[in-house]
């Protein structure tokens, strides 16, 4: 996996992120969207993207839980989460 530096901060973000605009909610159940994500994150992607509208905030609940349940080092990934 590439990974490219986010910002001033110099934070090392994979070139993919993983989103979960049509993943999360009604369209995958949670058992899937775990078993994507760690798929995700088996191949080097670090970096996983949210927004607080995805499913009506859905989406945050479930990645919020799966990423709580994970065992990964926080400091192995980054979350972002848009609010409009």
């Amino acid at each position: 996996m590439e990974y490219r530096r986010l910002g001033k901060a110099g934070v090392q973000v994979s070139a993919l992120s993983f989103g979960s605009w049509v993943t999360f909610g009604n369209q995958v159940d949670s058992k899937v969207a775990k078993e994507c994500m760690y798929h995700a994150y088996d191949n080097g992607i670090n970096f996983f993207d949210n927004a607080e509208v995805y499913a009506h905030g859905k989406s945050e609940e479930v990645m919020g839980k799966i990423l709580s349940e994970a065992g990964w080092s926080r400091d192995t990934f980054l979350v972002s989460s848009k609010v409009f």
